[in-house]
């Protein structure tokens, strides 16, 4: 399956999260030649029903349209577990934008600090 159409008129039309994923991964911002530009649909069951080994920790943007993935994740996950949420963020703010990325940063380093 493609995953952003060619134009950014195309992907305006898929909403944000569409505009935002093409924004990234199609413009100056991050392109690369072998970026990821389609995915099988057996890949999203996988992230979906992830059965994580300990411990986990999931960062997530409270504006991302996939919050929903982490959110069912963490619930199955084992202890040692947690779920952060960054403030404002979208999926993609969260490759690149300081503002985002730092704070994701030194959650990650608290938090498998504490568990190590």
């Amino acid at each position: 399956m493609v995953i952003f159409p060619e134009t950014e008129e195309q992907a305006r039309s898929l909403g944000q999260h569409g505009f935002e994923g093409w924004e990234y991964y199609c413009t100056d911002r991050a392109r690369h030649p072998r970026s990821a530009k389609s995915f099988t649909w057996n890949s999203i069951d996988r992230i979906v029903a992830l059965d994580a080994f300990r411990p986990l920790l999931m960062i997530v943007g409270t504006e991302a349209v996939t919050r929903y993935v982490p959110t069912e994740a963490i619930a199955n996950a084992q202890q040692p577990k947690e779920l952060y949420w960054i403030d404002g963020a979208s999926h993609v703010d969260l490759y690149d934008k300081d503002e985002y990325v730092t704070p994701a940063v030194d959650k990650m380093v608290e938090f498998f600090r504490a568990v190590s």
